[in-house]
């Protein structure tokens, strides 16, 4: 596939067909013509060099603006030509085009990239020269609607210039949400465009011009062929018999780890050894064919050159689903890919189905399952971890055991010969125990059809992802702004919450959002909140980290500070955070619970904030906040600093599903994600 960029005069003119405003222009061999084309159009006009090995002109000396007269045009051709050949020698020089130019206006970029994995994306923010600077943009995953274009115009910092800033005239931004609505049109419309920016669309009080293009073609359309899903029955991830072949008795060998891990595991279970007959306290066999009664999961521990034969017998014997630990497939190369690709073969002749390979496994804690070598089982619980990483597998669960943190289920998806991420969306979808999906995922091939699925399942149970490779280092370097600008991670961040998906950087942050969105509430109607603590300095800190994160605090009406007066000590300060003060009783918090369970209209969350002290314990306040919640359908979230003596409220406010934390700041850190993700708010912070 070959890729060239279109001259400017080419690029102009495509946009010209979809009334995107461009100036006049003119294309020049030599300094007469552009003499002439100067005189023709009437001065002031630019002259820039045409050519494609000069991508960034100005940087080679290749623009010059304001040329006044026709003596200025001639000798702005000659500096123009002999700049560029001293910036690169090399290059190919097709003239230079003469236009007029544009008057002084706001500077934005309009950008389209064809992503890999979610295909066309358009960028916009603000352009000019220093757009990789301030790289104050934002994107949408096409097709957009009109509602989304505005969304974008309005999410940049810099939109105060567009609104009119400080007495300074507003733009024209309905001509800039048309020409935006064109430029998605133009870039859907011809598939074999597969980057452009246009920088700096020059934006008026009224009007815009586009006063520079560049647009990359390739000379063909890559066109992806759907997978033909086949749906993986929920029986399949619950099996009754587990055999393990290439079960082990040496403690160093996977199979024993695999094999002791399933000790405790309420079916039946077959060790499969060629060389032993019996493996662990139980009977082993020397192939799974021996074993007279059904299988309903074989996991492989063998070598990945004796997979391919394991796999045929596992076929024969009918069993329906394989997990293969091992590695030394495609992740190794061609040889190891051809290797793939034949145990795929031999299991699709068979109908059996294949999780990995090269993966840890799964883990099904409700069911007694755990098919990996992790060094302890973690303990059942309401979320789901899909991984494509089992080293990440390995150390969250090790993790969870010090948090008290529990799984519906573990999944390690390897290479995703077979199963992949959305049939296990689909299944932890179904699955009754979870509440809450994470997601690590490093790579996803088919974007478009991820955002359908994950889009569906997120309506029904909140999905948390960590997304891998933020960072631009080694990324090579692009013929376009907008390459350079709107990175793949910044795609899949779009894509995430385009599709509800709430995105995270940390895997404490994924936990903490994973455990307030189980809740059955889930998000909160809006952004109001209220904050209700007995700590002045706690209230203080709660309003900087609200302001931070996105979070509205509300002004406290005047009929709710009268009934608040009516117990509240005299200092109190009337205002929100609603300061109880550090003497505050049970009786205190629960009166004022009462006055904002009855103004529920006014607000859409509660920050609970309590310390340890004398006066209250953890259990009294946990028990005011579970009666609290009783009494409205608004989202509670309490935040009990402190050490281990908040522990039993806490305990007590996790058996019912109320969120708490125990540290101010990722309180509203987490809340101002989830905000971002239902609301867009404008500062989510990272998690």
């Amino acid at each position: 596939m070959t890729q060239k960029m279109l001259s400017e005069a080419e690029g102009y003119d495509i946009l010209r067909k979809y009334d995107i405003p461009v100036p006049e222009y003119r294309i020049v061999k030599n300094g007469e013509d552009a003499a002439l084309a100067a005189e023709k159009m009437g001065c002031p006009v630019v002259m820039k060099i045409m050519s494609l090995q000069i991508v960034h002109k100005s940087d080679a000396g290749g623009v010059i603006v304001g040329i006044g007269s026709r003596k200025a045009a001639l000798g702005a051709f000659t500096k123009i030509i002999d700049s560029a050949k001293a910036y690169n020698p090399e290059a190919d020089i097709d003239g230079v085009i003469v236009e007029q130019q544009a008057e002084p206006g706001l500077e934005l970029i309009i950008g389209g990239r064809t992503d890999p994995a979610f295909g066309k994306v358009i960028t916009f923010g603000m352009g000019g020269t220093m757009v990789e600077l301030m790289k104050d943009v934002t994107l949408r995953i096409l097709p957009v609607t009109d509602e989304e274009i505005r969304q974008m115009i309005h999410e940049i910092n810099a939109y105060p210039l567009i609104a009119g800033y400080r007495g300074s005239k507003p733009r024209d931004e309905e001509t800039l949400v048309q020409i935006i609505k064109n430029v998605c049109r133009f870039f859907e419309e011809n598939d074999q465009i597969v980057e452009f920016d246009i920088n700096p669309l020059r934006l008026y009080e009224s009007g815009a011009c586009a006063v520079d293009a560049r647009v990359i073609i390739s000379d063909s359309v890559v066109t992806s062929e759907k997978k033909v899903r086949i749906p993986v029955p929920m029986e399949y991830f619950t099996p009754r018999s587990i055999a393990v072949i290439g079960a082990s008795q040496d403690s160093t060998k996977m199979g024993y780890a695999v094999m002791h891990n399933l000790l405790h595991f309420p079916g039946q279970l077959y060790p499969v050894n060629n060389k032993r007959s019996e493996i662990q306290g139980l009977k082993a066999y020397h192939t799974i064919t021996e074993i007279q009664a059904p299988v309903d999961l074989a996991v492989i521990t063998v070598p990945a050159i004796q997979v391919p034969s394991v796999v045929e017998e596992c076929g024969a014997k009918g069993v329906p689903m394989v997990i293969i630990i091992t590695a030394g497939f495609k992740e190794m190369g061609e040889q190891g890919k051809a290797l793939e690709d034949r145990v795929v073969e031999i299991a699709k002749g068979h109908g059996t189905r294949i999780i990995g390979p090269n993966c840890l496994g799964i883990i099904v804690p409700p069911r007694g399952i755990d098919t990996t070598y992790v060094h302890q089982s973690p303990k059942p619980g309401n979320i789901a971890f899909i991984s494509q990483s089992g080293a990440i597998i390995n150390t969250v669960v090790d993790w969870s055991l010090a948090k008290n943190i529990g799984f519906s289920n573990v999944i390690s998806v390897g290479n995703q010969s077979d199963l992949d991420f959305l049939d296990y969306l689909r299944y932890v979808e179904k699955d009754p125990k979870t509440k809450a999906i994470i997601m690590y995922i490093e790579q996803i091939n088919d974007g478009r059809t991820f955002m359908e699925v994950v889009s569906e399942v997120a309506k029904t149970k909140p999905v948390i992802a960590i997304k891998s490779g933020s960072s631009r280092r080694g990324q090579a370097a692009s013929a376009s702004h907008t390459g350079s600008l709107s990175g793949s991670y910044d795609v899949y961040m779009e894509a995430f919450r385009k599709s509800g998906v709430i995105a995270v950087h940390t895997l404490t942050g994924a936990f903490l959002a994973a455990q307030m969105l189980a809740h059955p509430k889930r998000y909160p109607r809006g952004k109001r909140a209220v904050v209700i603590t007995n700590a002045g300095g706690f209230a203080v800190l709660s309003s900087d980290y609200a302001e931070r994160y996105g979070i509205e605090l509300i002004d406290l009406p005047a009929e709710v500070v009268d009934e608040l007066n009516e117990f509240l000590p005299d200092f109190w300060n009337k205002g929100n955070p609603i300061d109880l003060l550090g003497d505050a009783t049970e009786k205190r918090f629960e009166k004022t619970f009462e006055v904002l369970a009855k103004h529920p209209d006014i607000w859409d969350m509660a920050f609970i904030v309590g310390f340890p002290n004398l006066v209250l314990t953890s259990e009294q306040l946990a028990k005011r906040i579970l009666h609290f919640s009783e009494r409205t359908e608004n989202r509670l979230i309490a935040t009990l600093l402190g050490g281990d003596s908040m522990n039993v409220g806490r305990e007590m406010l996790k058996e019912h599903s109320i969120p708490s934390f125990d540290e101010l700041d990722f309180t509203y850190r987490v809340m101002g994600r989830v905000l971002w993700q239902k609301f867009r708010v404008k500062a989510p912070g990272l998690l």
